[in-house]
């Protein structure tokens, strides 16, 4: 007996797409930057933004969408920077989508950012997969996680479009190829920025931010 075979995934992906590009459409009109900020769990991200965000607020306002599966903990967190913050609880799923990224957006006062940054939920799998209608997608790599996470995860450091390798104040004690890890990467993504920095020492930090305001620039004046 022969059944027919329907590619739940694809048609999935396909309609996540659509919805991503209006989103970005929606979001160059209000010349709003979204960040999508992916890692594992522990790499730093909410470390990484308490460290970014005041060095942004003297030229852009900011806001963060913090998700995760439950809690409000980084939320709680962020909101010290002063940034308009609001947490997404996403239900048990182990990503953001473009509809769910829109819902959190309609809660914010786009009309007073110039910049979000979408804290995804921690891992270096789904969020891959799935356009959340970001302008830029950032990822950070822990040092004590290894170089060899673009082997192993190819997709996310595909889908990247810079990348910060967190704790390299702790380079020292883990076996960890800079180098090498940087070769593995342009292998996936040719060209793209990588920012060695600490988020508990704030080494390499302002670097990154000053890309991250070129972009957001360019963004808006485009």
């Amino acid at each position: 007996m022969e059944f027919k075979v329907i590619e739940i995934k694809q048609g999935v992906l396909s309609a996540n797409d659509r919805e991503a590009d209006g989103l970005r459409r929606e979001l160059r009109e209000k010349k709003t930057f979204l960040l999508n900020l992916m890692s594992s769990p522990g790499s730093g991200k909410t470390s990484t933004l308490m460290q970014t965000i005041p060095r942004l607020t003297d030229s852009l306002r900011v806001g963060v969408m913090e998700a995760d599966i439950d809690s409000d903990v980084d939320a709680r967190t962020v909101s010290a920077t002063g940034a308009q913050v609001i947490q997404l609880h996403t239900g048990g799923m182990c990503h953001l989508d473009a509809e769910m990224t829109r819902q959190g957006l309609n809660e914010l006062d786009l009309d007073a950012l110039d910049l979000v940054i979408l804290e995804n939920v921690g891992n270096l799998v789904c969020p891959a997969e799935f356009d959340t209608g970001a302008v830029k997608n950032a990822v950070i790599l822990s040092v004590p996680e290894g170089d060899d996470k673009p082997l192993k995860y190819p997709l996310m450091f595909t889908v990247a479009d810079v990348l910060l390798v967190n704790k390299i104040d702790a380079a020292a004690c883990f076996d960890f190829d800079l180098e090498l890890f940087t070769q593995r990467v342009h292998a996936l993504r040719p060209g793209i920025p990588i920012f060695p920095i600490s988020a508990k020492t704030g080494e390499g930090v302002e670097a990154w931010c000053n890309w991250l305001r070129e972009q957001v620039q360019q963004w808006q004046e485009s």
